[in-house]
């Protein structure tokens, strides 16, 4: 069995990256979760529809969580999610950083915590114009 993915982020951010999970790997969309914290919504509420959807798709699995900026709302939602379940949090999510996390979902949390890490920051470069 896979590990589970959840992509915690400010609206729509959280959405956008699981369609392009949808995109580049159609048959493992179903792995993915997303959750748009939205600017009304209060951290309770989003902790709420944390738990009910994580547990929902996930049950008891292993859990990466994603976040996109360090201390916001998302990012202390998934914090407080970490609490008495098999999950690692990374904060800055990106998509080269998502799609590492679906290749290597299977492998164990701490392997796809680190290839999604790696991932994420190798992903980012300058690109200089083609002559």
């Amino acid at each position: 069995m896979n590990n589970g993915i959840f992509i915690i982020a400010h609206a729509p951010l959280a959405s956008a990256l699981r369609q392009c999970v949808a995109h580049v790997f159609p048959d493992r969309v179903n792995d993915v979760l997303a959750l748009d914290v939205l600017p009304h919504m209060s951290a309770q509420d989003s902790l709420a529809a944390a738990r009910t959807a994580v547990t929902a798709a996930f049950g008891h699995a292993p859990v990466l969580l994603l976040t996109d900026v360090m201390g916001a709302t998302p990012c202390n939602v998934a914090r407080q999610l970490l609490a008495g379940m098999p999950a690692r949090l990374v904060a800055g999510v990106n998509l080269p950083m998502l799609l590492r996390a679906v290749t290597y979902q299977h492998e164990s949390i701490d392997d796809l915590t680190a290839r999604a890490i790696s991932g994420g920051s190798q992903g980012v470069m300058q690109v200089t114009a083609s002559t």
